[in-house]
């Protein structure tokens, strides 16, 4: 089976790449790539003349829910999600029920996504058993069974000798640690950021202190073990610079940002609306800018989603009894590219990075961001000038808790591509 893509702007950072560009995939990976490839007699093809070709996204903080919560989202509507939203390649974390925590999930995770035929889907396992921060689980056989991350992410793992030992068997197996940056002996029953906003409405407030103790311990284990340490979701302008001054001192660290983190800020919790109750929680305009120059200079690695779907019934209820979290997947690129890219805080060039060429690096996808003859060819393809409206009657996902319900914007996704497959395609919606 062979695809045409032709007259697309080709950003691949990973190979230094920024022309107009043909494509030609046969047999589900990249054939050739050149300037100029002649049309072939019954091979599909797209036009993507004005449009941006990139190597497909990649959501490296996703919640599928499946095993145990398909309710809330399964591994299928969730990869319909992914589609839409312009990812090819999603990593999900290990808070299922039961937890993947042990090969048997991991493997049941993998083969469920083989069968849905979608979105590449690369689970991300617990560091503790059960989540429970007590004991290691066991990381080789997590590995072999095809983990190609950990995380107790929704837990921090509060203790500093189970992360450090995770760590080091995490250098061992060249793969990745996924902090959730939150001392709950801080965090305790916060809803909100801590600060004049909490005290004037009376909510339970959640001090940066938090999130900042963990980033600055794991920091420190980590100039000296020299593993593979990505912290997660990060929110507040001190834990930037914590991480931006570890870089500077050669610290081996990675991080990633949220796109409701670094577009909203902690007014909107003054409405009592639910979908803005989120972990960690939205801060003050100072961290949300700080985030934006985080990504601007490298301090900041990737763009993830934190994609936490809940059903309808849970997450309508009174602020304080409402779960965290908000959707993410199908607005993401949308968001990002509208306000920061079009608002030139940020290159298109530097929003491939983000969404494609840092995250496979992170989770050592070797094989993924790139667009390189032999490989898998996954494609993202954006119209930078196609007008938007996020409505909820067009998601895939089963929730509907986005911060982002009712936004217009300029920038959409106009195929997705996974294995030589268009999967996604808005012209034919």
């Amino acid at each position: 089976m062979k695809l045409l893509i032709k007259n697309g702007r080709l950003i691949d950072p990973a190979g230094a790449v920024d022309q107009i560009m043909d494509i030609l995939i046969e047999n589900g990976r990249f054939r050739e790539i050149a300037k100029s490839i002649k049309k072939i007699s019954g091979c599909p093809t797209i036009e993507a003349k004005d449009m941006v070709v990139s190597p497909g996204f990649i959501d490296m903080h996703t919640h599928l829910r499946e095993p145990g919560q398909e309710n809330k989202e399964s591994i299928e509507s969730g990869a319909r999600a992914a589609v839409h939203g312009g990812f090819t390649s999603i990593a999900c974390m290990a808070n299922t029920e039961p937890v993947n925590d042990n090969r048997s999930v991991t493997e049941y995770i993998i083969a469920r996504a083989r069968q849905v035929g979608l979105v590449n889907i690369f689970p991300v396992a617990a560091v503790s058993r059960g989540l429970l921060g007590e004991n290691l689980v066991e990381m080789a056989d997590l590995v072999e069974g095809g983990a190609v991350a950990f995380s107790d992410d929704g837990h921090c793992v509060m203790k500093a000798d189970l992360i450090r030992k995770a760590l080091e068997y995490a250098k061992m197996l060249d793969v990745p640690i996924i902090e959730h940056p939150e001392d709950h002996s801080i965090s305790a029953e916060g809803q909100v950021n801590e600060g004049f906003i909490s005290y004037k409405y009376g909510l339970r407030g959640m001090l940066k202190a938090a999130e900042e103790v963990i980033v600055a311990r794991d920091l420190i284990l980590q100039e000296r073990i020299q593993s593979r340490l990505h912290l997660t979701h990060i929110s507040t302008a001190g834990s930037v610079e914590l991480i931006r001054n570890a870089r500077k001192l050669k610290t081996p660290v990675s991080s990633d940002a949220t796109p409701h983190h670094l577009l909203l800020n902690e007014e909107l919790v003054q409405s009592y609306n639910p979908v803005y109750k989120v972990k960690p929680p939205l801060r003050t305009e100072a961290d949300r800018l700080e985030l934006i120059r985080g990504l601007q200079d490298g301090t900041i690695d990737c763009i993830a989603s934190d994609h936490a779907p809940h059903t309808r019934d849970d997450k309508d209820k009174e602020f304080e009894f409402a779960p965290f979290g908000v959707i993410g997947m199908e607005t993401s690129f949308a968001v990002v590219f509208d306000r920061l890219v079009r608002r030139k805080l940020l290159t298109i060039n530097r929003l491939v990075e983000l969404f494609s060429t840092n995250p496979a690096r992170v989770l050592g996808l070797k094989n993924r961001g790139r667009v390189k003859t032999g490989f898998p060819a996954d494609l993202t393809i954006f119209d930078p000038k196609k007008r938007f409206k996020i409505e909820e009657k067009e998601f895939r996902s089963k929730a509907n808790n986005c911060p982002f319900l009712g936004w217009e914007g300029q920038g959409a996704v106009a195929h997705t591509i996974v294995s030589g497959n268009i999967v996604y395609s808005f012209k034919t919606r």
